[in-house]
């Protein structure tokens, strides 16, 4: 096949539509977006491309089991790159049932009709889908907590702490068992916190955007101490297509932008930019307010991203502080996102 037929799942999301705009971009691919367009999906991130020829969207529910089967069929899909999944620590503690579902059983539904449509039985794939590639992403919260020191490696047991960590880990568990039972041609990538446009406004970065120029407290939960590493979205999305395009089979590669920054530096940062972008008679850091501390708070990841350096060339274009300067210049210029 000259020409991919890409199901990307959550791409009206965060990282997916951003990965949707390298693909538009960069590939002559037919690239089929399935979002079922909860709060986390906006179709703002993706009107660039609604009039493409080879831009496809349909809403719909990974956890349909049904649909799942009947796109796989329609469309005779020979990559998937998998984003769909709920994501936001606090709502998994409230809310732990949707995570199951949607990153356990969601998961499963794909990896069930990519099997069906690929292959003719375990390690028999079909001539026509010897190319195929199933992408899946994850986290580095699959892997737990750090002390001070160390980085997580592929090699990194896994020690899920919340109830979306947890579910983050079962898929990729299920993800690896097609691969060693089915030979399904599947990769994993593990990545840390992203940041960049497009990001919902629940998270971090955004969240700290919306406070400061709001004028209302900036909340940072416990001490600010907790420590986590920083990648740009636009660098994440190079590395999972390098990953899917040159990845060993069943393999996993961590994409860390090797920029740990505790989240009161984060803080004080933005409120910096801020104050030289959108200045206003007192510093936007008079804002910072300390909140209860999130129940079973992971203190800090780390990622070692050598492997996805060393074996395909990747690296992070952007450090902490470049990226952090297009961020909050984007949000400045959308507001309507925060």
């Amino acid at each position: 096949m000259n020409t991919n037929k890409v199901l990307i799942t959550g791409g009206a999301g965060f990282i997916g539509s951003n990965y949707v705009r390298l693909m538009m971009e960069s590939t002559s691919d037919e690239v089929y977006v399935l979002d079922k367009l909860t709060y986390a999906g906006d179709l703002r991130n993706l009107e660039d491309f609604s009039d493409h020829n080879s831009y496809h969207f349909i809403k719909g529910d990974i956890c349909d089991e049904t649909l799942v089967d009947q796109l796989f069929k329609e469309h005779q899909f020979n990559q998937v790159v998998h984003f769909a999944a709920e994501s936001h620590v606090d709502n998994s503690i409230t809310g732990p049932k949707a995570f199951i579902q949607t990153n356990v059983v969601g998961t499963f539904n794909l990896l069930q009709s990519a099997y069906r449509t690929w292959m003719t039985g375990p390690g028999e794939l079909k001539e026509e889908f010897k190319e195929a590639r199933f992408l899946h992403v994850s986290t580095d919260e699959v892997y737990g907590t750090l002390g001070e020191t160390g980085l997580f490696t592929e090699e990194t047991p896994y020690a899920p702490n919340s109830p979306y960590s947890a579910s983050k880990a079962s898929s990729d568990f299920i993800v690896r068992s097609y691969f060693h039972t089915y030979g399904l041609p599947v990769v994993t990538t593990n990545c840390s916190n992203n940041y960049g446009p497009n990001q919902h406004k629940e998270k971090l970065i955004p969240t700290i955007i919306r406070k400061a120029i709001s004028g209302e407290p900036i909340p940072i939960y416990g001490d600010g101490q907790n420590v986590r590493d920083w990648l740009y979205v636009g660098d994440h999305c190079v590395g999972i297509k390098l990953v899917i395009d040159q990845g060993k089979l069943g393999e996993t590669y961590n994409i860390g932008g090797r920029n740990e920054r505790k989240n009161l530096y984060i803080a004080h940062t933005i409120c910096e930019i801020l104050d030289d972008l959108k200045p206003k008679a007192t510093s936007y850091k008079e804002q910072i307010s300390f909140v209860t501390d999130r129940p079973g708070h992971d203190f800090r990841y780390a990622i070692d991203a050598s492997k996805i350096e060393d074996k395909l060339g990747w690296e992070a274009e952007e450090n902490f502080e470049s990226g952090i300067q297009k961020t909050v210049a984007w949000y400045l210029n959308n507001t309507n996102r925060l």
